[in-house]
């Protein structure tokens, strides 16, 4: 993350700081500890009950600080890698991938039940030379091989990417980066969307970015892109509010512009909030500090699209303020010795430290665990969940459960046969009369019954075609192969024949080959597989004289798809 350049502000890194220290075992063990000066309720349980998520940024070094680790593990319900996810990290050398440091990161968050942010995938910062070195006709494929091979191997395990960060100047013109040349232009942002659902359906896609948290230019910039990229189809689900704020200067619009673009329909989220404070703090600093911070979360809480908010680190001991604004420093909730300031208090208030909209209720909800199961083999799974109020009557709901399984709304029971393999991210959900809620995310896995597919495999397949945009002349088209059966499809040979006089001139994520109105398109080598229950897509961009009608008969692999 960088920071902007408006007035007030200046240029630099935003990367956590790093200590040279690897999470153990040990470490690990410790993260359930109280942490200190814990006061009332926990910001996670406020915030789930409100229906949103409360997360901190970490790095892996952090893990070593078993008193940041407590409170990690007890305030929040999300974690950010702060520098672990990043290109220089994760392919520091073109094709050598290193994920030891962002393991670290999901493991501690899967030990204490909490979501990842996925942060992140494209960025002009933190970018290996090698990326910027190469040849711009290259920079393509290494940008969608970087995306698929990094959110393969987090597949089911993060909630949400930031797809392409900070992509905007502060005048709302768009950064000449290397991707942008590459791509004569804006189009990397649609390509690295596409090529990040293609390879995760079920993580959301985010663009992030600073200076965008009030009205102006650069936030008018990126409504824009995401108005477009949503009238063509791309596929975007997020915006994120970086947020990192000066004393005082939370910007009053800031509700009204997420509600701009939550009305576009997409989520808004607040990413990486911080509020620093000019070195030394007063007392009437801090209480500053504290109505900035109930702000934005009140800004958040009126929103109905805004799923949560993450502050930037744990406490100011592990804040990346001070070494990068000479004089500034105390930006979070927690002092040097990670004890609550009153930022955290009024936190709590505006949360609603008494249960948060639920009439004093505090609904809780015991977290089933990981669960596994298999494709064709019944499951069934009972969630248990306490109010605080009597004689409350409690509906049960999820999210993200895997094919063929349902929860029922009054019992809490999960049951159904599994018709998908996959490992899904499953968030349930209890509310009681009053609007008190509560919530536990777990993880389940379904593995197919008889094993996957081979070299050419096949499975049961459906194709959709999705025309994005067409003008005299010309069209861009979209396709996504999904796999319906319980074999992989692997090797996979896509066919189809335009019914008008359409003739493509370039593609992305296959090749794609054109005989006459029949058309060929074979996977790259980064997408050959195509695991049960999941997709992949492809897209083009072509011409057209009289016809552009859409294909309506596919097969792949020789087998027709429905």
């Amino acid at each position: 993350m960088s920071v902007g350049t408006s007035p007030g502000r200046r240029a630099g890194v935003r990367a956590l700081p790093v200590l040279a220290v690897t999470a153990t075992a040990a470490v690990l063990g410790l993260v359930f500890a109280m942490p200190a000066g814990a006061a009332g309720t926990p910001l996670r349980q406020l915030a789930e009950a409100k229906g949103i998520y409360f997360g901190t940024a970490l790095t892996q070094s952090n893990l070593s600080n078993s008193t940041l680790t407590s409170v990690a593990a007890a305030q929040f319900d999300m974690v950010t890698p702060g520098n672990e996810m990043k290109w220089d990290t994760t392919e520091p050398s073109n094709g050598s991938f290193n994920f030891g440091p962002g393991d670290a990161i999901v493991s501690f968050a899967q030990a204490n039940n909490e979501r990842v942010r996925g942060h992140n995938l494209v960025w002009h910062s933190q970018l290996p030379s090698w990326v910027t070195s190469l040849p711009l006709n290259q920079v393509q494929s290494a940008m969608e091989t970087h995306i698929t091979t990094e959110v393969n191997h987090y597949k089911g395990k993060v909630y949400s990417w930031d797809v392409v960060n900070e992509p905007f100047n502060d005048d709302g013109s768009l950064r000449q980066d290397v991707f942008y040349n590459a791509f004569g232009g804006s189009g990397y942002i649609a390509d690295a969307l596409r090529t990040a659902r293609a390879a995760d359906p079920n993580a959301k896609l985010y663009l992030n970015d600073y200076n965008i948290e009030g009205t102006g230019a650069k936030s008018n910039a990126m409504f824009s892109l995401v108005q477009s990229l949503k009238a063509q189809g791309v596929p975007i689900d997020g915006v994120g509010f970086e947020s990192h704020f000066i004393l005082g200067q939370v910007p009053s619009t800031m509700e009204a512009n997420m509600a701009r673009f939550a009305a576009l329909g997409v989520d808004v989220a607040v990413t990486e909030l911080d509020d620093r404070i000019q070195l030394p703090a007063t007392s009437a600093n801090l209480t500053q500090q504290a109505s900035d911070y109930a702000a934005v979360v009140n800004d958040c809480l009126a929103v109905s699209r805004c799923v949560g908010v993450t502050q930037w680190g744990v406490g100011d001991a592990d804040s990346w303020i001070p070494g990068a604004f000479s004089g500034f420093g105390a930006a979070t909730m927690y002092d040097q010795n990670y004890q609550p300031k009153p930022a955290y208090t009024s936190t709590q208030s505006a949360l609603g430290s008494s249960g948060g909209g639920g009439g004093g209720n505090t609904v809780t909800v015991t977290n089933p665990g990981t669960q596994t199961g298999t494709v064709g083999t019944a499951a069934g799974v009972q969630v248990h969940a306490t109010d605080s109020g009597a004689g409350q009557a409690l509906t049960y709901s999820a999210t993200g459960l895997p094919a063929g399984l349902s929860i029922n709304a009054s019992s809490g029971l999960i049951s159904g046969t599994p018709t998908a393999a996959g490992t899904s991210s499953v968030t349930i959900r209890v509310t009681d009369a009053t609007g008190a809620a509560g919530t536990a995310t777990l993880t389940w896995t379904v593995s197919a019954a008889g094993g996957g597919g081979g070299t050419g495999g096949s499975g049961t397949c459906h194709v959709s075609y999705a025309r994005q945009t067409e003008w005299a002349g010309g069209f861009v088209a979209n396709l996504t192969i999904s796999d319906t059966g319980s074999a992989a499809i692997t090797n996979w040979s896509l066919t189809f024949s335009f019914p008008g006089d359409q003739r493509i001139t370039n593609g992305w994520n296959a090749t794609l080959a054109q005989s006459g109105t029949a058309v060929t398109a074979t996977n790259a080598g980064y997408n050959s597989t195509i695991s049960p229950g999941g997709s992949t897509s492809l897209g083009f961009q072509g011409t057209w004289t009289s016809n552009d009608s859409s294909p309506t008969a596919f097969s792949v692999n020789g087998v027709s798809c429905s």
